[in-house]
């Protein structure tokens, strides 16, 4: 089911190609997803690793970072000296500035780092994500039925060896297709609805493990805008780096396949 009238025609081909623009200069970004360059795990030795200065280690629920000669910055102070950061609660990939490099830390269980280089190949190589040509057919109407009191949900990740991971859940989108009813479940980044799921393409033209698809803000009648267009892969999908990426519930495995949004990648990095 369309969603109205305006997303017919050149205008919609236009606006989609406008965001696409924009979606990829974001992926392109110095310190975005493409220049992803390794990951580790640490533990409570003090470390160091290749091409990334100073000491890393944790310490119960604490990095302890020391910067050995280096200066370093987080969350806009610079240090120089021994910092440890207790980021058990803190939101994902949380930025450590040193250099041209940005190192992000995430705690599940124990603090993982990504580096980001800017020179990474993946960045350097970038040609383009494959797209299905953009399709009105696949702009649908939802209806979004809020939790009375917030809700929570746990799911896996790419990698089966780590442990699950619980996310802010705020209730369900019910939408149709083809005289049929299907129900995801919804998740809440910062002040954004979005949703992760696999389709009929998944595995095939798509990244096997599925997508993500942010929301149309909530109509007073609680309809919402999902225009599957704009699907997007998850960073797992260009890289090994990310392991922590959520797979999609089983109530978000569609049993159709929604020939639209980003394909799989043309290249991935270990």
């Amino acid at each position: 089911m369309a969603y109205g009238p305006d997303i017919t025609g050149g205008q919609f081909t236009q606006d989609w190609k406008a965001w696409r623009a924009g979606w990829e200069r974001w992926l392109v970004a110095p310190h975005g997803w493409l220049s992803a360059r390794s990951l580790y795990w640490l533990d409570d030795v003090p470390r160091r690793y290749p091409g990334l200065p100073g000491l890393w280690s944790q310490d119960h629920d604490e990095v302890v970072i020391d910067p050995a000669g280096a200066t370093m910055s987080f969350g806009g102070q610079s240090f120089d000296t021994v910092k440890r950061l207790s980021l058990v609660d803190a939101p994902d990939d949380q930025r450590v500035a040193t250099g041209e490099l940005e190192i992000g830390i995430t705690y599940r269980e124990t603090y993982m780092i990504v580096v980001y280089d800017p020179d990474a190949p993946t960045r350097r190589n970038f040609r383009g994500v494959p797209v299905f040509e953009p399709n009105p057919t696949w702009v649908l109407t939802g209806h979004y039925e809020p939790y009375e009191s917030s809700g929570l949900i746990t799911l896996g990740s790419v990698d089966p060896g780590l442990s699950e991971h619980t996310y802010d859940s705020p209730g369900l989108v019910h939408v149709q297709h083809d005289h049929h009813t299907y129900t995801l479940q919804v998740l809440r980044s910062g002040g954004t609805l979005n949703t992760v799921f696999a389709d009929g393409t998944s595995g095939v033209t798509t990244y096997g493990a599925g997508r993500s698809l942010v929301i149309s803000d909530v109509g007073e009648d609680g309809q919402v805008r999902l225009d599957f267009n704009r699907a997007v892969n998850l960073p797992c999908a260009f890289s090994d780096n990310f392991p922590i990426c959520p797979v999609p519930p089983p109530g978000n495995r569609l049993p159709f396949a929604i020939e639209a949004g980003e394909q799989t990648p043309r290249e991935k990095t270990g």
